[in-house]
């Protein structure tokens, strides 16, 4: 479970400050599958960014279950979103220099772990063919499943998806949401989802919408 207590992120100091998060309280169970909604500038990527321990809040507290994540230090932060949360975002955000076998393992290798789970992953997300190709050489369907796998290549109990379709054709979109959807269907995986798209949003178990720093729930 996720819950966070009166959670603010403030950007700047005086009068140029933005209040990009005003003290926000919400609670996702385990397994669910949860839509952010809002315009942009709303506060949903800096949410996101926070649970995600990517960024530090002005004041407020996030927990996982009995884990405080904001009484974390860097280096406690960072093996924490190792071992127990992955990300995808909107741009993929591969390393170019890598293959798409290197990326996706590349989380594994910071854990010092031998994951079991990589070929069944790349198998189950269709690019099992494309493994050795560089992001370049990818298309963009391809290169977010290759950031998928990288998500789920430590087996995380949380997976934070930022407009994951927002690059994406029509085509390839879908069936990038209908992998999300399996993975929380099939594997209990709790998912959260930034979108602008009501109809990806329709699809998650609940909406939690952000105006001008507020959630509405």
């Amino acid at each position: 479970m996720i819950r966070t207590e009166a959670l603010t992120k403030i950007y700047g100091t005086g009068e140029g400050s933005v209040n990009a998060l005003n003290h926000a309280d919400i609670q996702i169970e385990s397994g669910e599958l949860t839509a952010i909604i809002g315009r942009s500038g709303s506060g949903k990527s800096t949410l996101l960014n926070l649970l995600g321990c990517l960024d530090t809040a002005t004041s407020g507290r996030i927990f996982y279950d009995d884990t405080e994540i904001t009484s974390l230090n860097d280096t406690g932060a960072a093996d924490f979103r190792l071992n127990h949360i992955g990300f995808v975002f909107q741009f993929f955000d591969l390393l170019p220099e890598l293959t798409a076998a290197e990326n996706i393992l590349l989380p594994a290798r910071l854990a010092g772990k031998t994951p079991e789970n990589y070929q069944s992953i790349v198998e189950a997300l269709g690019i099992a063919d494309r493994i050795d190709h560089y992001p370049s050489q990818l298309s963009g369907g391809q290169q977010q499943r290759a950031a998928i796998a990288r998500a789920l290549i430590n087996d995380p109990d949380v997976i934070l998806c930022d407009e994951p379709t927002g690059n994406l054709d029509e085509k390839s979109g879908e069936e990038v949401m209908e992998m999300l959807l399996k993975m929380n269907r099939e594997q209990g995986k709790t998912i959260l989802i930034v979108t602008h798209d009501p109809e990806i949003a329709a699809k998650c178990h609940r909406i939690i919408e952000i105006r001008d720093g507020e959630v509405k729930i």
